[in-house]
């Protein structure tokens, strides 16, 4: 690196500078896993010595923690949008999931998981953005029953049901041979129509009818 390179490095702003940390501690947590977030990965990825990243986390723990919290974060909008009916909402999460679209985040959540164990930091930032997502599912749920779209009167139930079928499907992230069968790689829409009352297939239905728009929003196919 050139003593000029240097020179506009340094000239970055202290936001700046921690977002671009930020940025790339959150790559290496989605390509490789948390564990694999040190300060000198993350010095190599910028170019620049570790003392840089120390200056602004001093311990890697806080590094990694802030990693998962952006990464669930900036999942959690893409999960769950805004526009459209609760049917239609509920629909773009599950299609989001089918399509695989949530993989580099699945196999982060249950990495985090297990390294939660050892790290009651990272347990407490990982109940935190669990709790976000059940909250901004509930909602979607509470809206559906509201309308009459969802015939069942406990959001949270049904939203906790979901989330198991989930994470149960996220378990098996990290196999060599994904599962096939049909009854596993469309748990989820299942699970879903049962929990909100819905008729079987009522999801895959709506999924199906927005799959374009869902594949020019993410450049994915089913």
């Amino acid at each position: 690196m050139t003593s000029s390179e240097i020179s506009v490095r340094t000239r970055k702003r202290p936001e700046e500078r921690r977002e671009e940390i930020l940025e790339h501690a959150t790559a290496i947590a989605l390509d490789e896993g948390l564990e694999r977030i040190t300060l000198r990965a993350v010095a190599d990825r910028l170019g620049v010595r570790p003392g840089l990243i120390t200056h602004y986390f001093p311990a890697a723990e806080a590094l990694v923690i802030e990693a998962f919290t952006r990464a669930a974060v900036q999942e959690r909008e893409r999960f769950f949008t805004a526009s459209g009916t609760p049917v239609e909402r509920v629909a773009h999460f599950v299609a989001h999931i089918e399509r695989g679209a949530s993989l580099p985040l699945a196999r982060m959540w249950l990495n985090a998981r297990h390294l939660a164990r050892f790290s009651p930091a990272l347990d407490t930032a990982l109940q935190r953005q669990d709790e976000l997502d059940r909250e901004r599912l509930t909602a979607i749920i509470e809206d559906g029953i509201a309308s009459g779209d969802f015939k069942i009167t406990d959001a949270e139930t049904a939203c906790i049901r979901i989330l198991i079928a989930v994470d149960g499907g996220g378990s098996y992230v990290n196999t060599a041979n994904p599962p096939m069968h049909r009854a596993q790689r469309q748990v989820v829409a299942d699970v879903s129509d049962w929990a909100l009352g819905l008729e079987p297939g009522a999801l895959r239905t709506a999924i199906a009818g927005s799959a374009p728009a869902e594949t020019a929003a993410d450049g994915s196919e089913d």
